[in-house]
């Protein structure tokens, strides 16, 4: 193996390598969204079974602060279709690391294919 080529085998490896660890965690922050988006809807049902009258409380550091019922569910709504939003972007990013992935581990292999064809010829 020539030095080129080892330079080239270890840049399409590394090259590789920084795709899966961005997947990695890309997918983690999808993971991380999804278990947000539960528990927003599950607030968000929550509203529909309060009476006018209920009290909303909101936290705000140790201090839980009276919130208008109309405004804390506002409030979640505007979350979940930031949260959605987020998990459309985060699905994307994952569809486009997916093929550049593919696209550099094949290209990893027929570099890895020449390299022994080359030293079978030697």
């Amino acid at each position: 193996m020539s030095v080129e080529q080892r330079k080239a085998l270890e840049t399409q490896t590394m090259a590789l390598q920084a795709l899966q660890g961005e997947l990695a965690k890309i997918v983690a922050n999808r993971q991380k969204l999804d278990s947000q988006l539960q528990e927003n809807e599950l607030v968000h049902k929550e509203f529909e079974h309060l009476n006018d009258d209920t009290r909303v409380y909101k936290m705000i550091g140790p201090v839980l602060v009276p919130q208008d019922k109309e405004e804390a569910k506002a409030n979640v709504e505007k979350r979940l279709e930031y949260i959605n939003d987020e998990i459309t972007r985060a699905d994307q990013k994952v569809e486009q690391l997916s093929k550049e992935q593919e696209k550099a581990s094949v290209e990893l292999f027929k570099l890895q294919m020449d390299i022994q064809g080359i030293n079978k010829n030697q």
